[in-house]
């Protein structure tokens, strides 16, 4: 693992920016378990088949638990297929739309980094591509070697080839590096696309630096609070209830948010130039104040991509930089 610190390092650093960084960590460590504990190549004609599996299938999962873990995804999805308040009009669908794909980007984060560090390995690689049955790739890794390299080379990984030593080394060599390179390759081109796009986001954000760090504390400590708030407030209401039960006690008044309340501040965040609100409570709280309510109808499709953080839950990780 030593020789891909550094590499991680600064893929988890962008990963972190868009609130994956854990998963992306747990994905590097858990490609290492698979690729020396779990994967152990067959060396027969199930080799390519094999290897994909172990390569693919993880990515899959890993892409699939991507929208698990955003709130976004549940804010966009729960309640839109029987809340008639929510109007499906073209501009919250391009909005919805434009959630999604934001939401996929940040999906990929995990699914990348295991193919990648996969192929830095060359495990996974070596194996399938020994079992690659192509005229023009076994013309070319077999190449001046002897005549049964391309009916031994499946047997290659396990070391059951009757290959001489050299030639073994030199295709084991030549296949770990096709692997690297496109693993450095999809790094580069990840890196890049993360640059660029980060650059575009903050050219085009509506806020200054300092106050988007402001943004960024302020929703942090909001949604710890609001943990905690929640727990507390849930836990008296259901003493309270209990109480009542068994010792049949007369009802304490609690009162609990409204379910019109309750939609407010589930609603995927709106920005404003006009009204400066840090998040749905935020916007909740100052129409409270002046005895007016939020109105779900009104929506600004033209959220920055700055400011996706501020629909994340308390587990997202946002760099500060």
């Amino acid at each position: 693992m030593e020789k891909y610190k550094m590499v991680l390092n600064l893929v988890l650093k962008q990963h972190a920016t868009l609130g994956y960084g854990f998963l992306a960590l747990a994905t590097a460590g858990g490609e290492q378990l698979f690729s020396v504990v779990v994967f152990s190549c067959p060396c027969n004609s199930w080799n390519f088949a094999y290897s994909m599996v172990f390569l693919l299938i993880p990515a899959l999962v890993l892409f699939l638990l991507g929208y698990f873990i955003s709130n976004r995804t549940w804010k966009l999805c729960t309640g839109c297929c029987i809340n008639q308040a929510k109007q499906c009009s073209k501009r919250i669908l391009c909005r919805g739309i434009k959630i999604f794909v934001q939401i996929t980007v940040g999906a990929l984060v995990a699914p990348t980094t295991w193919i990648s560090v996969a192929l830095l390995n060359g495990t996974f690689y070596e194996c399938g591509m020994c079992g690659y049955y192509n005229e023009h790739f076994l013309k070319s890794i077999c190449n001046n070697k002897s005549n049964d390299c391309p009916s031994n080379l499946y047997k290659l990984p396990c070391g059951h080839t009757a290959l001489p030593l050299s030639a073994r080394e030199d295709i084991l060599i030549t296949l770990r590096a096709h692997s690297q390179v496109i693993g450095w390759s999809l790094i580069a081109t990840i890196m890049i696309f993360a640059l660029a796009s980060t650059c575009i986001v903050r050219c085009c954000s509506p806020v200054s630096f300092l106050q988007l760090q402001f943004w960024k504390t302020y929703k942090e400590k909001e949604n710890e609070l609001f943990e905690q708030k929640s727990a507390e407030h849930a836990k008296e209401l259901a003493e309270r209830n209990l109480k009542i039960f068994f010792e049949s006690e007369g009802p304490k008044e609690i009162k609990t948010p409204s379910r019109g309340a309750w939609e407010e501040i589930s609603l995927l965040y709106s920005f404003s130039k006009t009204e400066e609100y840090y998040s749905t409570i935020h916007k909740y709280a100052e129409r409270k104040a002046d005895n007016t309510h939020a109105s779900s109808s009104t929506v600004n499709v033209d959220v920055p991509a700055v400011l996706d953080f501020v629909d994340g839950s308390k587990n997202s990780v946002d760099t500060h930089i």
